[in-house]
C-alpha cells in the first residue's frame, strides 16, 4: 500500500487516504504518491456505496441473441415450407402489426424490468384500451387512441406515485392497477364488434420498423455504462427497502409511465387489427398478454432483477414468438395451444435466460493480489491499514541487529591474504 509523503497532520503523522498513522521514516527511501488509474476511479464513483468494479459483460447477450437469430430462420423457414400463405401478403402485414403490439407490450415489459420496477398492469391496461377503442373507434382512431393513452399515462403516474412515493416493489404497485383494470373490463361481458375504419395493415411495414427503431435505439443506449447503471439505479443492491436516490425513482418513474401508456398503443392497435380482419374483440383480464410481455423481454436478455439487458434482444425474442403463435395457429399447424400456457413457458425459459445473464454478465472480479488493486476504494470495510492498529507494520519496534559471531566477521582474516 502507498501513501502521500507530503500529507502530514498537525503532529506530524502521516495520511493515508484521509486516514493518519505514525511511522518512522526511512533513511534515503523517498516515497511518491501511486497513481490511480482513471478506468478504476470512474468505477468507483459510478456508485460509490455499491457500485460493482468493471463493466458489465455483454457477450453473454451477443451469444444469446444469436441462438435467437437462428431461431427466427429455423421457424421462418418451417412456416415457408409447409405454410407459405401464412407468411405472405395480407396474412404477412396482420403478422407484422401483431408483433409490433406485441413488440411495445414487451418494450414497456423491459423498460420497466431494467428500471427495477417491474409493471405487470401492461397486459390489463392493453386489453382495456382495446375495449374502449372497439366502443368509440367511430369517432376516429387518432382522438380515441390519445383518450386511451391519456388515461392509461394518468394510471402509470398513479402507479408511479405508489411504487417511488412510498419505495414499494414494483410488481405490488402495479398490480393493485391490475386488478383495478380488471374491474372495469368485467364491466363488458360481451364481445365487442369494433367501431371504426381504420386498417393498421396498410401501415404494417411502419409500425414494426417503428417498434425495431424503438428497441435498437433504447437497446443501443442501454449499452453505455453510464446510462446503463443510471437507468438500473432503482434495483436494490441491499436492504431493498432503502432508498436508491433521486435518479432511481425519476427513471423508475418515467419507466412506468411510459411503458403504461406504450400498453394503450398496443391494445389499440390488437382492437384494429381484430376490426380489419372482422372479428369481434372478446374481453379478457388480459394476464396472459402481461406474461407474454414480460416472457418476451427475458428471452431477450433482460434481466428479472434488473438493470442487465442486450441489444436486439427484445427485437429478437418478439419477432420469434410472434412466429410461434403464428405457426401454431388454427390457420397453420392448429395446435391449439392456450395464451396462458404459451406465456407460461415463455417466462420459464426467460427466468432461465436471466440466470445466465446473471451469472456471465457480471463484471470480472479483480485479482485480490494484484498490488495495483484499487478496486476497494470507496467500500466500507477496508480500512484497516489506516486504523494504526497493531496490524501494521510501522508499529513494530526497531530491532537491534545482532552482534556477528562468526570468523567471517573479523577484518584480520581477509587482511592475511593479501
Amino acid at each position: 500500500m502507498a501513501y502521500d509523503s507530503d500529507a502530514t497532520d498537525a503532529t506530524g503523522q502521516r495520511r493515508f487516504r484521509g486516514e493518519s498513522f505514525h511511522e518512522e521514516p526511512v533513511a534515503g527511501v523517498q516515497y511518491r504518491p501511486r497513481a490511480t488509474p482513471a478506468a478504476n476511479l470512474d468505477d468507483v464513483f459510478d456508485d460509490p456505496a455499491h457500485g460493482e468494479v468493471g463493466r458489465d459483460r455483454l457477450g453473454i447477450h451477443f451469444a444469446w441473441e444469436g441462438v435467437l437469430l437462428l431461431g427466427i430462420v429455423v421457424l421462418g423457414f418451417l412456416l415457408h415450407n409447409s405454410h407459405p400463405a401464412q407468411i405472405s401478403g395480407d396474412r404477412l402485414n396482420q403478422l407484422l402489426v401483431f408483433a409490433s403490439a406485441l413488440g411495445l407490450l414487451a418494450f414497456g415489459a423491459a423498460m420497466t424490468l431494467r428500471a427495477g420496477a417491474v409493471n405487470l398492469a401492461l397486459g390489463p391496461v392493453a386489453s382495456a384500451a382495446a375495449l374502449f377503442y372497439a366502443e368509440r373507434g367511430n369517432e376516429g382512431v387518432v382522438p380515441t387512441a390519445g383518450v386511451a393513452v391519456a388515461l392509461a399515462a394518468g394510471l402509470g403516474l398513479v402507479i408511479a406515485v405508489l411504487v417511488v412515493g412510498f419505495h414499494v416493489p414494483g410488481w405490488a404497485g402495479s398490480l393493485a392497477a391490475a386488478l383495478a383494470v380488471i374491474v372495469w373490463i368485467q364491466k363488458h361481458p360481451d364481445p365487442l364488434t369494433v367501431a371504426g375504419e381504420y386498417d393498421p395493415t396498410n401501415q404494417a411495414l411502419y409500425l414494426y420498423a417503428g417498434f425495431a427503431a424503438l428497441s435498437l435505439v433504447a437497446g443501443l443506449l442501454g449499452a453505455i455504462r453510464s446510462i446503463r447503471r443510471g437507468v438500473g439505479r432503482f434495483r436494490p443492491v441491499g436492504d431493498p427497502a432503502h432508498r436508491r436516490g433521486g435518479l432511481g425513482g425519476v427513471v423508475a418513474s418515467l419507466g412506468l409511465i411510459a411503458s403504461t401508456a406504450l400498453a394503450a398503443v398496443a391494445g389499440v392497435l390488437l382492437a384494429a387489427l381484430n376490426g380489419a380482419t372482422e372479428q369481434v374483440v372478446v374481453p379478457t383480464e388480459g394476464i396472459e398478454l402481461t406474461g407474454l410481455a414480460i416472457g418476451a423481454a427475458l428471452v431477450g436478455g433482460v434481466s428479472a432483477y434488473g438493470r442487465r439487458g442486450g441489444v436486439f434482444g427484445t427485437l429478437l425474442s418478439v419477432s420469434l414468438l410472434s412466429l410461434v403463435v403464428w405457426y401454431a395457429g388454427k390457420d397453420a399447424a392448429n395446435w391449439r395451444v392456450s395464451h396462458y400456457a404459451l406465456a407460461a413457458g415463455v417466462v420459464a425459459v426467460g427466468l432461465v435466460v436471466t440466470r445466465l445473464v446473471e451469472t456471465f454478465g457480471r463484471p470480472l472480479p479483480v485479482d485480490e493480489e494484484s498490488p495495483d488493486d484499487w478496486s476497494d476504494v470507496g467500500v466500507p470495510g477496508t480500512a484497516a491499514w489506516s486504523t494504526g492498529s497493531g496490524d501494521t507494520w510501522a508499529n513494530l519496534p526497531a530491532q537491534a541487529a545482532p552482534a556477528r559471531t562468526d570468523q567471517w566477521g573479523d577484518e584480520d582474516r581477509w587482511s592475511s591474504l593479501r
